[in-house]
């Protein structure tokens, strides 16, 4: 994102500020839309990742991503880029097919469906470009790189830039690049924390795995971890590429980089093999590295920064005025860069999911019944329908609690404190004064129904 008006020096090269940084919902096509929009899942509608989930769907299209950021970046006569997966369900017919491209971008090379590194179907400003195999041609997290160069040699250098880059890795089927296919034929899963721990006091989905994992499991997610840091190798190789462009072009001194993620993702941790889905730091947890003008080089910033709070921030940056808005989240450009803003950090937040199943048995499972899906080997389910969820955090420098309620049957609660326990291990609802439950289980009320002002403003 660069800036017309230059705000200050850079920090040095390499060296961003890092952030304490959470999605509120963990999973892809429902975090992307927070991040477009800055707002809750319960406010702009997407649930999950299908279309009946509201998936880039026609009601998507028609409402929430008509107020999205980059309509007032385009507003402000920024030049608009964007090239990799955008919704999993963007491009399918029911939702105007490829020839949609969402408004406020210039250039659009957006995936249809979900991730792929090959033989995969792109919009590009609306037109249908088929890719095959090949790896010089074709490889899309390369490809990204490629045309997101071409576009910052050819901008106009009369207005500024925002590009958006949504490589496929480290989302299955984690394709990496052939130089890189064997690196790491040693590294396995970090064992620690809460890895192959059983999920006793916990939502019947986390007390379904086989425990201590089974070699099978073990194998399987060892051979994933390997895979996933082999796709990223290209990404790093995108980033180096993109900040050599902008210092040759003279803009790196000017341009405000975020390197951030959709989603968390667990490698058998509570003995689940792999996926995401859960409310627990490693699914909800995501990295946030920025830099750019007025930032001081080598923070970590202790304050929670949400991915709602990307799309207000990006927007203080340009120059919107945030008041004009229908945002969630909050700019934490004060955060970054005090000189440049002054503003407040939040104490309390939400996480919510909708969780997903079949209807009917999955064959290769029987004996767990229907409503379940993601299921890997061993028959460890990852999802369900009644893995619906809300959690209230509190994360004020001084208290690290998270409570959770279950839409279920069970009316099932999960209650930890991260100061005590950062793993999660034991739900201390318990153990927990009635009083600190009935203030949480009111903030999580409040936020569940919260929109705009409301949602920084729970006491």
């Amino acid at each position: 994102l660069s800036k017309k008006q230059r705000l200050g020096k850079c920090c040095l090269l390499f060296s961003p500020v890092n952030h304490i940084d959470f999605t509120v919902t963990p999973l892809c096509c429902p975090s992307r839309s927070s991040i477009l929009t800055g707002q809750y899942p319960h406010n702009h509608g997407v649930r999950n990742n299908s279309v009946s989930g509201n998936c880039s769907s026609i009601q998507w299209q028609k409402d929430p991503e008509t107020e999205a950021f980059p309509v007032y970046l385009s507003k402000l006569k920024y030049q608009t880029f964007y090239a990799g997966k955008y919704l999993n369900q963007y491009g399918k017919k029911d939702g105007e097919g490829v020839s949609h491209v969402p408004p406020g971008w210039d250039h659009w090379h957006a995936l249809v469906g979900n991730s792929q590194y090959y033989n995969y179907t792109l919009s590009v400003d609306g037109k249908e470009e088929v890719h095959g195999d090949s790896y010089e041609k074709d490889y899309l997290t390369d490809l990204i790189a490629n045309r997101s160069l071409n576009f910052l040699e050819n901008r106009s250098p009369q207005h500024p830039f925002f590009l958006m880059l949504s490589p496929p890795a480290p989302h299955s089927p984690w394709t990496a690049a052939p130089q890189y296919q064997k690196e790491f034929s040693n590294v396995k899963a970090p064992r620690d924390g809460s890895f192959d721990k059983p999920g006793k006091d916990k939502h019947w989905l986390l007390r379904q795995p086989v425990n201590p994992m089974p070699s099978s499991s073990l194998d399987y997610l060892d051979n994933a971890y390997r895979k996933r840091w082999q796709t990223l190798l290209s990404v790093d190789d995108m980033v180096e590429m993109l900040v050599k462009k902008l210092e040759s072009i003279k803009e790196l001194d000017n341009t405000y980089i975020f390197y951030t993620s959709d989603n968390g993702y667990h490698t058998g941790q509570f003995s689940l093999p792999i996926d995401k889905r859960q409310l627990y730091e490693f699914d909800i947890r995501v990295p946030l590295m920025v830099r750019g003008p007025g930032i001081k080089p080598k923070q970590t910033l202790q304050a929670p920064v949400l991915n709602i709070d990307l799309a207000p921030t990006i927007m203080d940056i340009s120059g919107v005025d945030l008041s004009t808005v229908n945002v969630d989240g909050q700019s934490f450009l004060s955060q970054m860069a005090p000189s440049l803003r002054n503003g407040t950090v939040r104490p309390f937040f939400l996480v919510e999911y909708t969780g997903e199943g079949h209807p009917t048995t999955d064959p290769a499972c029987p004996k767990l019944g229907p409503g379940l899906s993601q299921c890997f080997p061993d028959c460890v389910c990852e999802d369900a329908f009644n893995n619906t969820y809300a959690c209230v955090r509190t994360l004020d420098g001084k208290t690290d609690l998270q409570y959770c309620e279950f839409a279920d049957t069970e009316s099932f609660v999960e209650v930890y404190n991260l100061t005590s326990d950062p793993h999660q291990l034991e739900n201390v609802l318990k153990k927990t004064d009635p009083a600190i439950l009935q203030a949480m289980n009111q903030r999580l009320i409040k936020l569940q129904s919260c929109e705009g002002d409301s949602c920084r403003d729970v006491k």
